[in-house]
C-alpha cells in the first residue's frame, strides 16, 4: 500500500474523543474527502466520523472513539492516507525533497531539504553546497518550475534573498 503522511495528532480536543491534527497538506479539505486514516505504528483503518477546523488545525472525530480516554493514546502519532494522483501542477512534498534547486543566473543553489508550511506561503529549506540553510518563498515570482522527473526545481531569485 502506498501511503502518504498528511499530518500529526498534536492533542485531544474536548472530552468527546476528538483529536487535533496539525496538517502536512495545504489542502485541508482533503480530510473531508477521506473516509479513514492510518496511524503510525498501528494496524487497521481509523474511520472518520466528523471533520472541522480550528485556526490552522484539523479537528477529527473518529468512529467508536467517544471519549478523551479513547484518543489520548494517539497524541504525537503521524497520520497517513493512501496516495492519490494530484491535479496538474501539484506535487507531494515527499516527492520533491532531495531535488536540486537551480537559479538561471546564479546556477546551483543547493538541495531541497524540507518544505516549511507558513500561513502566507510555503518556504523551501535549501541546503547550499557550502552547508548553509537558506529559505526560498514558494511564490510564482521565485519558483519557475518543479520537475520531479528531471529532479530539478528551477528558480529565479532576487539579489539579497540568499
Amino acid at each position: 500500500m502506498n501511503l502518504i503522511r498528511i499530518g500529526k495528532i498534536v492533542n485531544t480536543q474536548g472530552l468527546k474523543g476528538d483529536v487535533r491534527i496539525y496538517p502536512d497538506t495545504d489542502y485541508l479539505e482533503r480530510f473531508e474527502e477521506l473516509d479513514y486514516l492510518y496511524f503510525e505504528g498501528l494496524e487497521g483503518k481509523f474511520y472518520i466520523e466528523k471533520v472541522r477546523y480550528k485556526k490552522n488545525l484539523v479537528i477529527v472525530k473518529f468512529k467508536d472513539h467517544n471519549h478523551i480516554n479513547d484518543v489520548e493514546k494517539y497524541k504525537n502519532l503521524i497520520v497517513y492516507t493512501e496516495k492519490v494522483e494530484l491535479e496538474d501542477g501539484r506535487v507531494y512534498v515527499e516527492d520533491i525533497i532531495g531535488l536540486k534547486v537551480v537559479d538561471h543566473v546564479k546556477g546551483d543553489i543547493g538541495i531541497l531539504k524540507d518544505v516549511i508550511q507558513n500561513p502566507a506561503h510555503d518556504l523551501y529549506l535549501v541546503r547550499t553546497p557550502d552547508g548553509r540553510d537558506v529559505l526560498i518563498p514558494v511564490v510564482d515570482e521565485f519558483i519557475e518550475e518543479v520537475n520531479v522527473e528531471e529532479g530539478i526545481i528551477k528558480v529565479t531569485l532576487i539579489e539579497g534573498l540568499i
